[in-house]
């Protein structure tokens, strides 16, 4: 599950029904709908959101992939949290569930999700492991983006999405603010829709209904997670 910090359940409502509804059409499109299967390695994308670990610990118990890089350094939305490094605490928090210390490898400096890959890309081949086929495992909101930058990026390998299995509102429940929350879905979308005209991932389609449930949560207001906020 992912690790926030809970609030009573009456508390959780602070957005209206419509708004709701529209950032669960956005959670959805977020999410690629991969079908899991067996990958060359597997990567873990750094955040405040300590569920990457726990998924990527789940999917290695499954026996999908034989090795995982958790990528990530400090931002100033993690550095509290996670005071030394994503990548680091990912780590700690994979081998308390199980996952072998020889089946982890950490590259802990990446600032962002381009860095993310082109960083663990280059760690694996200084390991010896070909790649053909990448897990990028993620926060739910964010393997469209994930997936968006590592074709980009890494367009010769066979990209699949993976990500903890919950519902929005059981990851409202984890994180525990759901302004917050409904702020990074908007801004995810932002990237996917904006980084491809910057270059930094391939575009996407986004369907008329997520367009413009996007566009009616912006203008009430959820916007602290835009590009230069």
């Amino acid at each position: 599950m992912s690790q926030g910090v809970p609030v009573p359940e009456h508390e959780q409502r602070q957005i209206t029904d419509e708004q709701f509804h529209d950032a669960t059409l956005i959670w959805n499109y977020h999410q690629m709908g991969h079908v899991q299967r067996p990958c060359s390695a597997a990567i873990g994308l750094g955040s405040h959101d300590l569920g990457v670990a726990t998924a990527a610990a789940d999917l290695y118990r499954a026996g999908l992939f034989p090795v995982v890089v958790f990528s990530g350094g400090n931002s100033p939305t993690t550095r509290a949290r996670f005071p030394r490094g994503e990548a680091v605490h990912y780590r700690e928090h994979a081998l308390s569930l199980g996952v072998p210390d020889e089946a982890i490898l950490v590259e802990p400096k990446a600032a962002n999700t381009g860095q993310n890959i082109t960083s663990s890309r280059e760690l694996l081949a200084e390991a010896g492991i070909a790649v053909e086929s990448l897990l990028l495992i993620s926060k739910p909101y964010m393997e469209r983006r994930s997936y968006a930058t590592c074709r980009k990026l890494w367009p010769e390998a066979d990209v699949v999405c993976a990500s903890e299995p919950l519902e929005l509102d059981d990851y409202i429940k984890s994180i525990g603010d759901e302004k917050l929350v409904v702020d990074m879905l908007v801004g995810d979308l932002q990237r996917v829709i904006e980084y491809p005209k910057l270059g930094f991932a391939v575009e996407q389609g986004v369907p008329g209904d997520v367009y413009d449930a996007y566009k009616r949560l912006l203008r009430d207001g959820f916007d602290s997670r835009l590009i230069g906020t």
